[in-house]
């Protein structure tokens, strides 16, 4: 059976970036710091923090621009030896409402840069993703902009709840426990 052992959160870097939807996969991975101080690691191009458990569990959030999150997740699962399957990535996904919250495995990139990196430099598109609704802009031609800027303080904190419900759920990933953590967050 096979559990998470790494949860990576996807963002761009820097302060500029900080608050828009894009970062909300930090926000998620951030809230499961226990205060712990994070360790840049320039090699695996992230900033790590290592929970010694029971189980152990490491968070990540790549340095890199999210179109280039696959070099970071690539190297860290390569330097500790995990395997896309104990993999969780979290991630703003603009195709579910503001304040959904969605656990899969596999699936496509959707068109999230992030995504596809990742699945390029695994090769495979078999770890699980953590679906963070930061909903969708009214046309297609702005969503580059909607995902590169800041939710209102109403869709922050509707964000923030469902951030704190999928928290709830990682003591049931530490232990293979997937059916039971997609019926928890989907009901």
């Amino acid at each position: 059976m096979s559990t998470i052992k790494l949860i990576v959160g996807l963002a761009n870097p820097g302060e500029r970036y900080a608050l828009t939807r894009h970062n909300a996969g930090e926000w998620f991975v951030n809230l499961l710091t226990q205060h712990d101080t994070w360790r840049l690691e320039s090699s695996l191009s992230s900033r790590v923090i290592k929970q010694m458990g029971p189980p152990p569990l490491l968070l990540a959030i790549p340095t890199t621009y999210m179109n280039l999150s696959g070099q970071a997740v690539q190297a860290i699962s390569h330097y500790y030896k995990i395997s896309p399957e104990e993999i969780l990535i979290a991630h703003d996904e603009i195709d579910l409402p503001v304040g959904t919250i969605r656990l899969k495995q596999e699936g496509g990139h959707g068109g999230h840069n992030g995504l596809r990196s990742i699945i390029q430099h695994l090769g495979t598109s078999s770890f699980w993703r953590l679906r963070i609704g930061v909903g969708r802009p009214e046309q297609a031609s702005q969503v580059e902009h909607y995902v590169l800027n800041a939710p209102s303080k109403e869709e922050r904190a509707l964000i923030d709840a469902s951030l704190q419900r999928a928290e709830d759920i990682v003591s049931l990933l530490l232990q293979g426990q997937f059916q039971p953590a997609m019926n928890f967050l989907h009901t």
